[in-house]
């Protein structure tokens, strides 16, 4: 798909789902579905909608979503390049965590934008997006910055931007961290041209049977 064809799959995605009588609809004020660059090669995923977005109906718009805003652009990207998103759609009473039920409950959304969206990295902001993408029995702490692959995806594992506020030694791990993707992207790019090479030389040698 290209982007028009992209952007419209999600304003069908997200107007489905956004219809959906889900866990948490009743007690938000707006859905936050996501927002960015459909055409993006960096997704990023974070947990849930806070008290700014539920009013806004955008992701990351806080003081997390400043500092967000200023770690993409320390790789040389720009808000607007990427694209945001959230693994809950609804914002949690109280900023509660979401419970197991209600992740469940949201994946199905989570899941169609990913694949409409295709991006070349996903970049998974604490714990719960870490899991959802990863699995269990994994620990931030110890595999923050490492890029695993799932399902033919690469993710980056990353700790929330909110956790850097509360913790300011936290902030220059986040930037390390970020300072990785140019480097990951490129060798993944690199990595796609030699099996686009492979498959050509592939189709030739096949031709050549004939």
């Amino acid at each position: 798909m290209n982007k028009q064809e992209k952007e419209m799959a999600l304003v069908k995605l997200n107007d489905e789902w956004g219809r959906k009588d889900l866990p948490l609809k009743s007690v938000a004020t707006h859905a936050v579905p996501g927002e960015g660059n459909p055409d993006t090669d960096i997704l990023f995923i974070g947990e849930a909608p806070g008290k700014n977005e539920d009013e806004q109906g955008r992701p990351f718009v806080g003081a997390a979503g400043k500092f967000l805003d200023q770690l993409i652009a320390g790789i040389g990207y720009k808000r607007e390049d990427v694209f945001i998103a959230n693994v809950i759609k609804h914002r949690p009473p109280g900023n509660r965590d979401p419970l197991p039920e209600e992740i469940e409950a949201y994946r199905p959304w989570l899941e169609g934008q990913i694949e409409i969206i295709k991006a070349h990295l996903i970049i998974t902001l604490g714990r719960f997006s870490m899991e959802f993408l990863l699995g269990p029995g994994f620990s931030i702490t110890k595999i923050h910055g490492q890029p695993k692959r799932r399902n033919g995806r690469v993710i980056i594992p990353m700790y929330h931007p909110a956790a850097a506020l509360y913790r300011g030694d936290l902030r220059p791990v986040l930037a390390a961290d970020f300072a990785k993707i140019p480097k990951v992207l490129k060798l993944i790019r690199e990595g796609e041209a030699v099996s686009e090479e492979k498959k050509k030389e592939e189709q030739k040698s096949q031709k050549s049977l004939f």
